[in-house]
């Protein structure tokens, strides 16, 4: 009898043990757990954000880099503006940076990948990346493709 409890007992640290991981693994995914990054703000003009939202990364060669910090809606050209802080030790970006945004995988969170350009003067706190490319929308490239194959019938 004695055994038994003891099994049970194993048995009930590892269900919690496997339930705690999951929660950990659930909030680092989620980025909720996540630390502010101390840096110095871009901003950055979209046509169409997709599923970007606050707290997206902001990557540069596959590494985070930052964080989106807020989207707003620019009341004059109606497009999205992204404000995003980017960590000190990457305060050396060309100012001809190219900001797009990408989708992790297929059906993945979407994020911004800055590519740097060539220029010798560097984006300072405050600076807008002036050459952008907007998310690509699923729906939008299934209803073209599809709209052209109709067309050729």
């Amino acid at each position: 009898m004695n055994t038994q409890r003891g099994i049970e007992i194993v048995v009930g640290a590892f269900v919690l043990a496997g339930i705690v991981a999951m929660l950990l693994l659930t909030l680092k995914w989620s980025n909720f757990g996540s630390t502010s990054i101390h840096g110095y703000t871009l901003t950055a003009e979209f046509d169409n954000v997709g599923g970007l939202t606050d707290r997206s990364p902001v990557k540069l060669a596959g590494m985070t880099i930052g964080r989106v910090e807020r989207i707003t809606v620019d009341p004059k050209t109606f497009e999205a503006v992204v404000t995003m802080v980017i960590g000190n030790q990457y305060n050396n970006l060309p100012k001809d940076s190219f900001a797009s945004i990408y989708t992790a995988g297929l059906l993945g969170a979407q994020y911004i990948e800055i590519s740097p350009g060539g220029d010798t003067k560097v984006l300072k706190n405050g600076d807008r990346i002036a050459m952008t490319q907007s998310a690509v929308i699923l729906e939008k490239v299934i209803s073209k493709f599809l709209f052209n194959k109709a067309a050729e019938k």
